[in-house]
């Protein structure tokens, strides 16, 4: 669904609004208390672990992993496909393989690997098969991207975890694939959610998935200075 950027809609079309390819900015009252977010600052990714994972819109994932610490950049991209350098109009016909991704950069000193899974399951539901909320498709598959054995290893055993946990009625849908190339977002996409903060989408969806998820691991967010 396309919606040009342009085009304001009544309030009552605001509530409903529910897709991450729209570019609506039109102003929506704000119901929701928003969470203190800013740009983060640039610093050197020099010698930065690497983690990768799709959950649904990348605007989401951006913000939720932007807010946990250790995280030192958080870029928007694809992964998953064979085109080469997607757009997102190309990946969000879901015919490139592709799908949205977020590549983190982390300090490893600060936070780990599976703390870094941890946060991703949190900030989803796990179960949702090609899709997360209201966006469904290949392009917003749940995906960890692992770069080694022990990234594997880790991801596998998580899934286990939470497979016998009894939490969940459906199987885990998140897969669990190697990691092979991540293509950056156009500029637009990076950063979203906090340069964005009067999308409606952002509104209803971004804001309220970033608050349930911090709410679930408080012990990995980033502590306000």
């Amino acid at each position: 669904m396309k919606i040009s950027k342009f085009v304001l809609f009544p309030v009552i079309a605001l509530i409903v609004f529910s897709y991450c390819a729209s570019k609506n900015e039109a102003k929506v009252p704000t119901k929701l208390e928003r969470p203190t977010l800013t740009v983060p600052a640039k610093v050197d990714l020099t010698g930065m672990s690497k983690a990768t994972f799709a959950a649904g819109c990348f605007w989401c994932e951006e913000a939720v992993f932007e807010n946990i610490k250790g995280v030192s950049e958080v870029i928007s991209g694809y992964a998953g496909g064979d085109t080469e350098n997607p757009t997102y109009e190309e990946v969000g016909s879901g015919r490139t393989g592709h799908t949205e991704t977020v590549e983190i950069y982390y300090d490893s000193t600060i936070i780990h690997y599976p703390e870094l899974i941890r946060v991703f399951f949190a900030s989803q539901d796990p179960t949702q098969v090609n899709g997360q909320g209201p966006d469904h498709g290949t392009q917003y598959r749940s995906a960890i991207f692992y770069r080694n054995a022990v990234e594997q290893r880790i991801a596998i055993e998580y899934v286990a975890q939470l497979t016998n946990s009894g939490k969940f009625s459906k199987p885990i849908a998140a897969q669990i694939v190697p990691f092979t190339k991540f293509w950056p977002a156009e500029d637009y996409h990076q950063n979203y959610v906090v340069l964005n903060p009067g999308n409606p989408y952002v509104q209803h969806e971004s804001i309220p998935r970033l608050r349930r998820t911090l709410e679930q691991v408080p012990d990995l967010v980033k502590s306000k200075k």
